[in-house]
């Protein structure tokens, strides 16, 4: 089961660049002005929000784009299973 798992997580990486293909921005990465314009209005919390995150536009300097996402695929892959570790080591103790 783990190796299945973990194979497919391998896969989704491998296909992060698909993105990369599409005219439209991916969802959820849209600017306040696509909310505008797709939505109408911009949701309260979207136009208080700050920007940014761990690696704004996926810009790695020295990686380029596609390096990019392939890192900031890795670095979510990494801080998710660092959370369901501690979460599953949690229930089992409890």
């Amino acid at each position: 089961m783990k190796r299945r798992y973990w194979m497919l997580t391998a896969l989704l990486i491998a296909l992060v660049p698909l993105g990369l293909l599409s005219d439209a921005p991916a969802w959820g990465e849209w600017e306040r002005s696509y909310y505008e314009k797709v939505l109408g209005y911009i949701p309260r919390g979207i136009a208080h929000a700050g920007g940014g995150g761990l690696l704004p536009d996926y810009s790695v300097p020295g990686l380029g784009e596609v390096g990019g996402y392939y890192l900031s695929a890795l670095v979510g892959v990494a801080l998710l299973a660092a959370i369901y570790y501690l979460l599953f080591r949690t229930v089992r103790r409890g």
